[in-house]
């Protein structure tokens, strides 16, 4: 099947080259899963798949080895990377480092159109939240867009890349999250949090709340694996 048409998750930039549109589509699927943890990337196969040349492709393959999304392995080429307990706590842990002090920095410094753009951005997504019957890659475009917009004050350039990669590589675990819906949990509420303390200007009440809406994803996909590895596997008599 060719995949060259699907949507891309995360927000990278519009593709400018071949490479470009490689690199967004591959990162695209394995932050939504299409491309499977663990799973062995070969070039001929990517090539068909998404009627990519060679070359760009492996020139994509690296970048994603550099962003973290892709094991290179030498001469056996290349591979997604897996899953982990280890791994969700420490992107989780570093993600929340970042994501604070951009967001304090965002703050400090945001003016009035970074206010209306905040305003706008959790309007949207509260009115997303709101339906029950929620289409998800809206949401997770809202949901997406809040973030940024949050951040948008930040003056640092490498602080706000250093997110958006973060970001992508907690998105994979998200995903896993929202496999558990029973878990109880009201995002809105939590999102409502951080936007009435980042309003406020209260940067040390809205890097709590950012703190504890990151690490409430982390705990709900740490019970998706405990369930997983707890659910017998049936044999053959």
């Amino acid at each position: 099947m060719n995949l060259s048409g699907r949507p891309v998750a995360g927000s990278a930039p519009k593709p400018r080259t071949r490479t470009d549109h490689a690199y967004a589509l591959l990162r695209g699927d394995i932050i939504a899963g299409r491309l499977k943890p663990g799973t062995k990337l070969r070039v001929e196969q990517l090539r068909a798949d998404y009627d990519i040349g060679a070359t760009p492709l492996r020139e994509a393959l690296s970048r994603l080895s550099a962003d973290g999304f892709v094991i290179s392995e030498g001469q056996r080429g290349f591979r997604v990377v897996p899953i982990s307990y280890d791994d969700l706590q420490d992107i989780t842990r570093v993600r929340i480092l970042i994501e604070t002090e951009a967001l304090r920095d965002s703050i400090e410094n945001g003016d009035d159109a970074w206010e209306a753009r905040l305003v706008a951005a959790y309007y949207r997504l509260s009115k997303l939240e709101a339906q029950e019957e929620q289409d998800y890659e809206q949401r997770e475009r809202a949901n997406e867009a809040f973030h940024d917009a949050l951040l948008a004050g930040c003056t640092s350039p490498l602080l706000r890349r250093l997110h958006h990669t973060l970001y992508d590589q907690h998105k994979r675990y998200r995903n896993i999250s929202l496999m558990n819906p029973a878990v109880p949990r009201d995002v809105h509420e939590e999102h409502r949090a951080i936007y009435d303390a980042a309003l406020e200007r209260d940067a040390q009440r809205a890097c709590e709340a950012t703190r504890v809406h990151v690490m409430r994803t982390m705990e709900v996909t740490l019970d998706v694996f405990r369930k997983a590895e707890e659910t017998p596997t049936s044999t053959a008599d």
